[in-house]
């Protein structure tokens, strides 16, 4: 019953707003990789085309992300993180409307670019208004709550995308947006921010003094194994599953389809579990090691059929549905001067994590065999996480109201002893 009471407390505008957003924000990034083909064909390219094009395109809307995510992140920390809600939202929804009418590759290529720059923004400003508006104890289940909405977004995305034309796919997604807009002129700033005396002390160099680069790329490393199973695990799951001779033709589809499916129960999960045990750290670290041992069952135990490739992924995505969790902790390491900075270039850098990963994975297999290489550089992946994690702070009852300086945090408590 308590829990019952805490959730519907949380349930406020701003969080139902927040999530919503980040349901437009994943609908909108799953969108391409739904009408890719069918887009790219009426455009009049070749089945080859398509491959090398698309790649091109889906790299064009990550590189945009990862801007984005540099550029949105020091507009919350200096205007608010309003104004991120407010200016990503129109940028992507604006694109995609577009989008609908371009005419060839670059054209397309340039909406998708401007489309990942709008994108960066919603996530970061999303947790990072959630986590500074709710009480300390409550606010893991309200970024929950925000990620559970979004990862709605994906099957969304997959169901209406499959039987719409492209265009009206695009141009579904750029409404949407736009009509989410209206919703948020009725949302309030963080009153953490908006109390600020300095606001000009709000700077992303901060990042790079008084030791938080390495707190900073941990954030990062703990989150690289979501994308080391989604990018490797389950997109080559074809590859992979004929090289551990595999009982049955397993499509990376179905992998993807069961993994996605896991990886939204899990955001809800490992949010509710980071409540339960009061602890950010030890919610994560459980869903790393039982995500590592399910990896290992994949690669090493005979006789599997394409049915338990597809529980596997299922119950992996589940393990690394840590994202809510990790970019809430993200944004709890850090004071509120460079809070907003923090909490949307981590998950952006995180997703820009999948090329390298996808690359270090295919100049491992060309020495080794392809399910060597992959449990060889998902071992190295989950570790990389737990190191990480062992070099974080535990956040769950931080109080955010500080800000940092060149020589550290200015921790409230200890500001009030000294005066």
């Amino acid at each position: 019953m308590k829990f019952l009471r805490d959730l519907r407390s949380v349930l406020t505008l701003t969080v139902l707003v927040a999530g919503l957003g980040y349901f437009v924000d994943l609908f909108d990034i799953t969108l391409f990789g739904v009408l890719r083909v069918s887009s790219l064909r009426e455009l009049g390219l070749s089945d080859a085309e398509i491959t090398n094009k698309g790649a091109f395109i889906y790299n064009c809307q990550m590189v945009g992300m990862m801007v984005g995510g540099l550029i949105w992140g020091v507009i919350a920390d200096k205007k608010g993180r309003l104004s991120v809600m407010f200016g990503s939202i129109l940028l992507y929804s604006f694109s995609n409307l577009a989008n609908a009418f371009a005419w060839d590759v670059t054209s397309y290529a340039a909406c998708r670019f401007l489309g990942g720059v709008g994108l960066a923004g919603e996530l970061g400003a999303a947790i990072t208004l959630v986590a500074e508006s709710l009480p300390k104890d409550k606010r893991g289940l309200g970024t929950t709550v925000v990620a559970t909405l979004g990862m709605l977004g994906i099957v969304a995305a997959s169901f209406v995308g499959q039987r719409l034309h492209w265009k009206t796919g695009y141009f579904t997604g750029g409404v949407m947006g736009l009509a989410l807009l209206f919703a948020r002129f009725k949302v309030s700033e963080s009153e953490l921010f908006a109390k600020k005396t300095h606001p000009s002390s709000a700077n992303p160099l901060l990042l790079l003094q008084g030791g938080r680069l390495p707190k900073y790329i941990w954030c990062i490393l703990m989150g690289v194994p979501i994308y080391f199973t989604t990018g490797v695990l389950f997109t080559f799951a074809p590859e992979l599953t004929k090289g551990l001779n595999v009982q049955g033709t397993v499509t990376a589809g179905n992998a993807i389809l069961y993994g996605s499916i896991g990886l939204t129960i899990g955001d809800l999960l490992s949010g509710l579990v980071s409540q339960w045990l009061k602890s950010r750290k030890r919610a994560v670290a459980a869903n790393l090691i039982v995500g590592f041992c399910l990896v290992l069952v994949y690669g090493f135990v005979p006789g599997l059929t394409s049915t338990f490739i597809y529980v596997l992924s299922f119950c992996i995505g589940i393990t690394v549905g840590y994202w809510a969790v990790l970019v809430t902790m993200a944004a709890e390491q850090f004071g509120t001067n460079i809070r907003g900075t923090v909490a949307t270039t981590v998950p952006n850098f995180v997703r820009g994590s999948a090329a390298l990963v996808v690359f270090g994975f295919n100049e491992l297999k060309n020495h080794i065999s392809v399910a060597s290489a992959a449990m060889t550089f998902g071992a190295l992946c989950f570790g990389l996480a737990l190191v990480a994690l062992t070099r974080l702070d535990e956040t769950f009852h931080r109080d955010l109201d500080y800000e940092e300086s060149a020589a550290g945090a200015k921790d409230p408590k200890a500001q009030a002893l000294l005066e």
